[in-house]
C-alpha cells in the first residue's frame, strides 16, 4: 500500500513545496499500510478489514470530522494500552469513546440524563464529548482510572461505518505522537505513526479541524472541560441553564477528567512561539522564520531585516480550525528554525484556538 500526500482542500504553500519534493525523490516505502476510502460512500471491504483488525485486537487511524483518530475497541484494555504504546500518551489522560449511534453511546454509561439526550438531539453525529459515568464495559485503562468517560458519535460516515462493521465502540484519541499536531490528513499520521499501528484509512482532510468540545454532565452546573468548534454558548441555548467554561488546568502527575488538558500538547517539534503585534522590533535577524497572524484585523509589516520566508494571516476562527494543523504540520517539514505566532483576540469565538495556541506555545523570550 502507497501513503499518501496532501490532497483536498487549499493545501498551505509549505505543505505543496513539501509533495513536490516527495514527487521526485526515490520512494520511500511505507510498514503501516494506507487504504483510500470515500467518506461519502465508504468502501465496504475496507471497512470490513478495518474493522477485523479492530476486533483481533489492532490499531487503525481514521478519520472523524475532527481530526484523524487511532482507534481500538474501547471493550478490550490489552488492545486499548497498545494505543499508549504507540502514541508515547501517558497512562493518566484518558480517551474518548465513539460510538455509531444513541444507543451504543448509551451502554458505554451507567446513567443517561436527560441533558445528555437534549444534546444528542441537538449535536449528534458531531464534535460534542459528553462525559458522564461510565459503565462496567469500559476499563480502566479508557479512562485512567476515573469513574468517568467520555462518549461521542462521530459525523464523519468511515468512522460510523468501521465501528458499526466492528460491533463495539471504539476508543480513540488522535493519531499522532503523545503531546504533537493533531492529523487532519492521513499523510500526518504516517509521519508520526508508521510501523507503530496497523492500518490507515485514507478519506482526505477533515472538515473541522480541531478536536470535539468535552462537557462534564456529572457536575451541577455541566462544565466544559476542553472548549471546541460547539461553544459554551450553544450549549446554554440548547440547555437552557448555566454551562461554565473550561476549568484550570490538572496538574500532569494526576489524571484527567479529560483528553486535552496537559500544559503541553498540539505542539510542532519546530520551537514556536506566541508575540504581541507590538512587540516584532524583538523578533532576531538571525534565522529561518514563519509567521501565522491570527484575528480579522490586518496582517502584520514586518519592518525591514525580520522579514518571515512565509506569512499566514487566518482571519476568522473557522479558517484557523480548519487550516492551523495543517499549517503546523507543513511549516515541521520545511526545515525552519521557529515559529512566531500573533494570538487572537480574546473573545469567546476564538476560545478552542486560543487553547491549543497556548498550549502548543511558548511567550516569546524577552531579550532575544
Amino acid at each position: 500500500m502507497r501513503s499518501t500526500v496532501p490532497r483536498g482542500s487549499p493545501t498551505p504553500p509549505l505543505a505543496r513545496r513539501w509533495a513536490e519534493a516527495v514527487a521526485i525523490r526515490p520512494f520511500v516505502p511505507r510498514l503501516t499500510p494506507v487504504i483510500p476510502v470515500n467518506d461519502d460512500e465508504p468502501d465496504p471491504s475496507a471497512v470490513a478489514a478495518a474493522a477485523g483488525i479492530l476486533r483481533r485486537g489492532g490499531l487503525v487511524a481514521f478519520a472523524t470530522e475532527t481530526v484523524y483518530g487511532l482507534g481500538a475497541d474501547a471493550t478490550n484494555p490489552e488492545a486499548v494500552a497498545r494505543i499508549f504504546l504507540a502514541k508515547g500518551r501517558p497512562s493518566f489522560n484518558p480517551l474518548i469513546v465513539h460510538a455509531d449511534c444513541v444507543e451504543m453511546a448509551r451502554d458505554s454509561v451507567l446513567e443517561w440524563p436527560a441533558s445528555a439526550d437534549v444534546l444528542a438531539r441537538e449535536f449528534w453525529p458531531g464534535p460534542l464529548t459528553l462525559v458522564l459515568p461510565r459503565a462496567a464495559n469500559i476499563p480502566d485503562v479508557v479512562t485512567a482510572g476515573r469513574e468517568t468517560v467520555g462518549v461521542r458519535i462521530p459525523r464523519s460516515r468511515v468512522a460510523r461505518a468501521l465501528i458499526q462493521a466492528t460491533g463495539r465502540p471504539i476508543a480513540a484519541p488522535s493519531a499522532n505522537r503523545s503531546t504533537g499536531i493533531s492529523p487532519t490528513e492521513a499523510w500526518h499520521v504516517s509521519n508520526d505513526l508508521d510501523g507503530k499501528i496497523d492500518l490507515i484509512l485514507d478519506s482526505g482532510k477533515t472538515g473541522v479541524g480541531i478536536e470535539s468540545t468535552v462537557l462534564d454532565l456529572t457536575t451541577n452546573p455541566p462544565r466544559v472541560l476542553r472548549p471546541g468548534s460547539i461553544t459554551v454558548e450553544q450549549i446554554r441555548e440548547a440547555l437552557q441553564l448555566e454551562v461554565l467554561g473550561q476549568g484550570a488546568i490538572s496538574p500532569d502527575s494526576q489524571a484527567h477528567s479529560s483528553p486535552g488538558q496537559m500544559d503541553i500538547h498540539y505542539a510542532p517539534r519546530t520551537p514556536t512561539f506566541r508575540i504581541e503585534r507590538e512587540a516584532f522590533e524583538s523578533v532576531p535577524r538571525e534565522g529561518r522564520w514563519v509567521l501565522i497572524v491570527l484575528g480579522e484585523t490586518p496582517s502584520i509589516d514586518v519592518p525591514p531585516g525580520r522579514r518571515p520566508d512565509q506569512q499566514f494571516h487566518l482571519q476568522t476562527p473557522t479558517e484557523a480550525e480548519s487550516s492551523l494543523y495543517s499549517h503546523l504540520q507543513a511549516i515541521d517539514l520545511s526545515g525552519v528554525d521557529f515559529l512566531v505566532i500573533v494570538p487572537p483576540p480574546d473573545e469567546p469565538r476564538w476560545l478552542a484556538i486560543r487553547d491549543r495556541l497556548w498550549r502548543a506555545s511558548r511567550p516569546w523570550p524577552a531579550g532575544l
